[in-house]
């Protein structure tokens, strides 16, 4: 414990990591305000009847969690960053189908930034269409005949005004999440959903505890399941973690095919590139039907396909599971690139012993990336499905959507990379860090 307080004692020695965790920290706090902030018009009292009624155990409850309760409150953030999300994984798909974003992506910098504006404007639109979902949403949600948006208030103005709100808010929340990435500490995207999750989590436990002392739950039970859904997490992220080092062999001198005086280096590919981004990409992909339909509210039909995308679903299982491991793949595409890989190789003179430098190289790591990518993506789809076999156990909704498998190991991935973050900047400035070991070695 005393090694703990020593770590968070030098942080705040240095004076840089200081004023990023400290600005990473009250941007967080602007979010979480931000979630508690209802739209005007809305009677507050209604509204926390209705969703008081409503017991999370659906897509839309799913979707709430990952806002932090903004959906529930009918907040300003209520949109959260999922159609910024939607918005690149969109413009990533796009750029290997039209060769004009595909050039983009290879041109650097002034690329990357021509791509970013289009994503922006992408997150514009997708936000005022689920925007407008919400609001249609809400003026058909009740309390015993009560609209939650009263009557004399419902109309066009209403209606673009919330609108405007809630899109106004997705784009503040995109602007933030950039200037953590920019000037703070971690993966702002990333953060602004962890701190969603771990804000819901004394909720979840408040209302398990409820069940429990109500006799509807077996606290032995309710114990055994906690505990093996931890031991199921902690081991997908062990072996996600893992590593499968490549050997490299560097030359300083080489006369015909002897190498003089040579090093050998190591490329470490993990067996998860991509992180927890498969599992938002896929969430947030799985976000869009209940979104459509919920611009038909009255459809009996429309209603009855939204069950096949309920979480509980095998439907939704099965499709959840495919797109976790296409995007996986599709990631880590992105994340690393084989031929730049080998091609900084040959350029400097080093090589795979048994391999020749230039294509078989790229091809080599393509192919060994590819084998130790598959068991990643697929012990990542199982624990994102797990809340729906939890459900068949009588976990509660929201007790199951937290600890199921998709929330907790998006909170502990994103915990980990930030934590390597903080840790690489107090070692760089020779403090111990989080993870001290044997592996890091302070220079004098």
């Amino acid at each position: 414990m005393s090694k703990v307080f020593e770590v968070f004692r030098n942080i705040f020695k240095i004076e840089e990591l200081r004023a990023r965790v400290v600005y990473t920290l009250v941007i967080l706090l602007l979010v979480r305000l931000g979630a508690h902030i209802t739209l005007p018009g809305i009677d507050s009292s209604l509204l926390s009847q209705a969703m008081a009624n409503q017991t999370g155990d659906n897509l839309f409850g799913l979707y709430d969690l990952f806002v932090g309760g903004a959906f529930s409150n009918a907040a300003i953030f209520a949109l959260g960053i999922m159609p910024y999300i939607s918005a690149s994984i969109i413009i990533q798909l796009m750029g290997a189908v039209f060769p004009t974003i595909q050039k983009l992506q290879n041109e650097g910098e002034e690329g990357r930034k021509k791509i970013t504006q289009w994503t922006r404007y992408g997150t514009v639109l997708i936000a005022a269409l689920q925007g407008w979902g919400v609001t249609i949403r809400l003026n058909n949600l009740q309390v015993e005949g009560l609209p939650v948006v009263p009557l004399a208030v419902q109309g066009f103005f209403w209606t673009f005004a919330a609108i405007a709100i809630l899109t106004a808010g997705t784009i503040f929340m995109m602007w933030m999440g950039e200037q953590i990435t920019e000037r703070g500490i971690g993966n702002g995207i990333s953060l602004i959903i962890f701190i969603g999750i771990i804000d819901r989590l004394p909720y979840a436990l408040i209302d398990e505890y409820r069940l429990i002392t109500s006799g509807q739950r077996n606290l032995i039970i309710e114990i055994l399941i906690l505990a093996a859904l931890v031991a199921i997490i902690a081991g997908v992220v062990l072996v996600t973690q893992g590593t499968r080092r490549i050997p490299v062999q560097y030359a300083k001198r080489v006369v015909g095919r002897k190498v003089y005086g040579g090093v050998t280096q190591y490329i470490p590919l993990r067996v998860n590139t991509a992180g927890v981004m498969p599992i938002i990409f896929a969430q947030s992909i799985m976000f869009i039907p209940n979104t459509v339909l919920s611009f038909f509210p009255n459809s009996e039909f429309l209603q009855g396909v939204s069950r096949y995308f309920d979480y509980t679903s095998p439907v939704y299982s099965i499709i959840y599971a495919i797109m976790i491991v296409f995007f996986t793949y599709f990631y880590t595409a992105i994340a690393f690139n084989p031929k730049d890989v080998a091609d900084n190789m040959k350029r400097q003179g080093g090589f795979v012993p048994g391999i020749r430098p230039g294509k078989q190289t790229s091809d080599f790591i393509d192919n060994i990336l590819t084998k130790i990518t598959l068991p990643g993506s697929v012990f990542l789809a199982l624990v994102a499905i797990l809340p729906a076999f939890m459900s068949g156990f009588g976990v509660s909704g929201k007790f199951a959507q937290f600890f199921g498998g998709t929330s907790l190991l998006i909170a502990v991935g994103v915990a980990l990379d930030t934590m390597q973050q903080i840790n690489s900047m107090m070692v760089m400035r020779h403090y111990d860090g989080f993870m001290k070991g044997n592996k890091i070695v302070r220079r004098r």
